[in-house]
């Protein structure tokens, strides 16, 4: 399985990735993080594919 991983430094907190999988992410702060650690019943590489600052990558 892969994991999410948000760069917090590029991260604008504009919550694609939350709305997408929102098991995985929750804003906070004003920016993203990742609170499991296994893309489950989601698509995580569309919220890759969708973050529009390329805040989000993942890791094998």
């Amino acid at each position: 399985m892969t994991k999410p991983i948000v760069n917090e430094d590029l991260c604008i907190g504009c919550g694609t990735c939350e709305s997408l999988c929102p098991n995985v992410f929750k804003m906070e702060n004003g920016k993203s993080h990742v609170v499991v650690e296994e893309c489950g019943d989601c698509d995580c590489q569309e919220t890759v594919d969708s973050c529009p600052v390329s805040a989000i990558s993942l890791e094998a």
